[in-house]
């Protein structure tokens, strides 16, 4: 006889829930800050920084979209955009250090995130890890609550 199971299948966790609310509010945060620093910046005094101040801005609208990503489980957006926010961080970080002139005023992500406290560097570090804790999933099998191989009866 032929044992016939449902097989199991791998799901992924969402990423917005359990620690994943953590991750999902610190980039809330971080966007919302980033966010309006570069919209008063670019507004107020664009011409006395633009890359510094355009960069600011577009740190907050990366947050933004990672935040909407995480929180509502849109994985592939998700992992575009924190890898882009990673990349971004350490460009502007080496950058802001070895090209001052480019760099007269802070950007979210100079110095590697220094002005807020290296968050802008450890979170999508963080965030990449927890993309991937979460990707791996959980098997889900119809029939979990007896594991044992089937006996044929009689």
């Amino acid at each position: 006889m032929t044992d016939v199971r449902p097989t199991a299948t791998r799901r992924p966790r969402p990423t917005g829930t359990g620690p994943g609310r953590l991750v999902v509010a610190v980039y809330g945060v971080l966007a919302l800050a980033a966010t309006t620093r570069g919209v008063y910046q670019v507004a107020t005094k664009l011409d006395e920084a633009p890359v510094a101040y355009l960069l600011s801005l577009a740190a907050g609208l990366v947050y933004a979209v990672a935040t909407f990503a995480l929180a509502t489980g849109r994985r592939a957006l998700a992992w575009v955009t924190v890898t882009v926010e990673l990349v971004g961080v350490l460009t502007v970080g080496v950058l802001s250090l070895v090209d001052v002139g480019d760099f007269p005023d802070e950007t979210v992500w100079s110095a590697f995130g220094q002005g807020y406290g290296y968050v802008p560097l450890v979170l999508p570090v963080v965030g990449l890890w927890w993309l991937w804790r979460t990707g791996r999933g959980t098997t889900a099998d119809a029939d979990s609550a007896d594991p044992s191989p089937r006996q044929p009866l009689g």
